[in-house]
């Protein structure tokens, strides 16, 4: 099976991010962290350095479907599994499995995370990579550029092409979270191409138009603590979600709608990621 077009934009984005600012942490193995930025307990950024004024995002999903500027913070490896149901234009459901690491300090210099992709988990096969290079800027904010799906094979991927984006992220310092030293809000406005422009063969036969608006956005607002609610435009398609970190344990899912527009594919379609660290290096 190929994987889903939206599918893979949850995996390399939300892992870091948890990575950074979960809570706790737990050494452990697991290796599907890389493509999406969660984990246990890093030494959050707030206490890497005298920020303590500084608002950073809160431990739980920010973003699902399209890529965050924060990354990890620190050495780690991660990994997850993903899905899409129904697939556009199909019935069935498909699956990722992903995986990586990542190591540096973004406050002083980079952070940078490499990951890879099974976008044909049954087979083992149909593999890709990712990289995220991450830097925190002014209170609050952070930038990163990426690619995605790279080294792709062409005759198995459903992906047009290698994907290269920049983001932009900044968590609200006016509006503090029920978590010491979090924003309740943060927003993400970004530019890149591939999956950000180009619509999918199956769009484009259905009369979907060929492209979208290589722009892509999110914002996460804090429902309750360790509960985000996220709405996000792809670049394709909107989209809506939930980020939830349970018991505050390191455990991250995200369950949400995409397609909520004609503006691609031919029905909704639901997406979940679920992700748990396995190894932590600090």
């Amino acid at each position: 099976m190929n994987c889903g077009s939206r599918i893979w934009r949850l995996f390399f984005f939300t892992i870091p991010l948890y990575l950074v600012f979960s809570g706790a942490a737990l050494a452990q193995t697991t290796f599907e962290d890389a493509v999406q930025k969660k984990m246990d307990s890093l030494l959050a950024p707030s206490k890497a350095k005298d920020t303590s004024d500084e608002l950073l995002p809160n431990g739980v999903l920010q973003n699902l479907i399209s890529p965050s500027g924060w990354g990890g913070f620190g050495t780690y490896i991660f990994g997850g599994i993903g899905g899409d149901y129904p697939q556009p234009y199909r019935t069935r459901a498909d699956l990722i499995a992903f995986g990586g690491f990542c190591a540096g300090d973004p406050q002083k210099a980079v952070n940078v995370a490499f990951g890879m992709n099974i976008t044909n988990v049954d087979e083992v096969k149909d593999l890709s990579g990712n990289i995220q290079i991450s830097r925190q800027i002014f209170a609050g904010s952070s930038i990163s550029a990426g690619g995605l799906q790279l080294f792709a094979n062409k005759r198995q991927s459903d992906s047009p092409g290698s994907t290269f984006y920049f983001a932009f992220s900044h968590a609200l310092q006016a509006l503090p979270s029920a978590t010491p030293g979090s924003s309740r809000l943060t927003y993400t406005i970004g530019i890149g191409n591939g999956r950000f422009y180009t619509k999918s063969a199956l769009d484009i036969k259905n009369g979907r138009g060929r492209h979208g608006t290589a722009i892509f956005g999110s914002i996460s607002y804090e429902l309750i603590k360790n509960v985000n609610f996220i709405t996000e435009w792809s670049g394709i398609n909107l989209g809506c979600s939930l980020g939830i970190k349970p018991f505050d344990s390191p455990l991250a899912i995200g369950i949400g709608i995409t397609d909520l527009t004609r503006y691609s594919s031919d029905k909704l379609n639901s997406t979940f990621i679920i992700s748990y660290p396995l190894s932590v290096a600090r």
